[in-house]
């Protein structure tokens, strides 16, 4: 007999089957059962007639708890009033591992209880529908790069310099020496880029920021892309293609997930027109003081209310550019015919979900970059193969980072980023 996940159910109505499964839920009358089921990959429901079935069979179906596992064999017919449109006409149930007083029960839990029992919390709807999602801009992240002629390069996680300063790193000892835990790949990805061409990487990254906010991680994952030969103006033409991609697969990809979550595709489906609208910081500084922000000024970086009200403004996802050069990294060049602006660009979701991209071209003049480093307190030896890069065979280049969390929080329409990660590390929290 074969054994099938869930998702096959298509192929094999009408025939007997194996699944395993864990019971999330029950409901029993006196001569039917229904199973609420999930194989991993999707929830779908058991039926247990009791006059089709052995006596213990049907008892033992009465009697399961949540989150046993069992191995369901049955027949596989067609349900329409179901997302997945199939379920099972269960024959014998053989239970494989029993469950007793689960914690996490239909009724309402406080977050610090899931969180603490978050290698359970996964197990829900919801938490599964995101992971669903976040699985889904993994692998179309993966497709995109591939079809654009991208190299996979993956950068060192332990570091011994800081690409953007030392204050939001965590430090480590390397034997006889300081290291770091990576806050990104980029300088490496630009060594890369001028190996190959076009590279990117996708991995862990680290801050030590001591922050509390919704839309904060310690340890999270990044993309970064970086291209040789390829001015600012064409690096926001892939990124604009790139996060259009991202929501395309996710709308046409992960149906039941979106259900499950209750996302407006009709919203969603607005995230993949193109072109994104672009304004400059400075009119963005305009824009803001005429609404009644009278809390910023020139030359300081936007907050959460700010970006917010920007990016309804435009009600799609909006570039900001040309931050001063005050508030971002050494490694940024001046804009044209400007001494306080860098060629630079965050793009920011609308929704209140703030920055899920940050780029910028990338400073190529070796005496200006080397100025650069000394004038943000680095130490120009850590940073020498760096400046190498500059002096053989240097072009003009940019790149930019998108961060997955705030993505996947961002497409999934969830209110905190802490949801969008298996296991989270935050401000105040390292279990499980």
């Amino acid at each position: 007999m074969e054994r099938i996940t869930m998702r096959q159910a298509k192929d094999y109505v009408g025939q007997t089957v194996q699944i395993g499964a864990w019971v999330t839920n029950k409901r029993s009358s006196g001569k039917i059962a229904f199973l609420q089921l999930r194989d991993g990959d999707c929830y779908f429901q058991g039926v247990v007639l009791k006059a089709d079935v052995s006596e213990e069979v049907f008892t033992l179906c009465k009697n399961l708890q949540q989150e046993s596992s069992v191995v369901v064999t049955g027949v596989i017919q067609e349900d329409t009033r179901s997302k997945l449109g199939y379920e099972m006409l269960v024959q014998s149930v053989e239970l494989v591992g029993e469950s007793h007083d689960y914690p996490i029960t239909p009724k309402e839990h406080g977050t610090d209880f899931l969180m603490d029992h978050r290698h359970l919390w996964l197990r829900s709807k919801k938490q599964h529908a995101i992971m669903t999602v976040r699985n889904e801009i993994i692998r179309a992240t993966y497709e995109f790069f591939n079809k654009e002629g991208f190299l996979k390069v993956d950068p060192p996680i332990l570091t011994g310099s800081a690409p953007e300063g030392t204050t939001e790193l965590f430090h480590t000892k390397y034997f006889d020496r300081d290291a770091f835990l990576s806050q990104s790949g980029q300088l490496y990805m630009e060594a890369g880029a001028m190996a190959f061409g076009k590279v990117f990487s996708f991995g862990p990254t680290f801050r030590a920021e001591k922050s509390k906010t919704r839309r904060h991680l310690i340890e999270f994952w990044m993309i970064e892309p970086e291209m040789a030969f390829m001015h600012q103006d064409e690096s926001l033409e892939i990124q604009e293609q790139y996060v259009a991609f991202l929501v395309r697969n996710v709308l046409d990809n992960c149906d039941i997930a979106l259900d499950i979550l209750e996302r407006d595709r009709e919203v969603l489906e607005k995230y993949t027109q193109l072109p994104f609208p672009r304004i400059s910081y400075d009119d963005a500084i305009e824009l803001l003081n005429a609404n009644g922000f009278d809390d910023i000024t020139w030359g300081e970086d936007f907050g959460s209310p700010h970006e917010t009200f920007i990016a309804n403004h435009f009600d799609k996802p909006v570039f900001i550019m040309n931050y001063p050069k005050g508030i971002k990294p050494f490694y940024m060049p001046l804009a044209e015919g400007r001494d306080d602006v860098v060629v630079c660009a965050d793009l920011i979701a609308p929704e209140g979900y703030g920055e899920i991209i940050g780029g910028s071209e990338r400073e190529v003049d070796y005496a200006q970059l080397e100025e650069n480093i000394k004038n943000f307190g680095l130490d120009t030896a850590d940073l020498q193969w760096y400046l190498d890069l500059r002096k053989y065979g240097s072009v003009y280049h940019s790149g930019f980072g998108l961060g997955l969390e705030r993505t996947v929080t961002w497409i999934c329409g969830t209110e905190h980023i802490r949801e969008a990660i298996p296991f989270p590390r935050l401000l105040n929290r390292i279990y499980p």
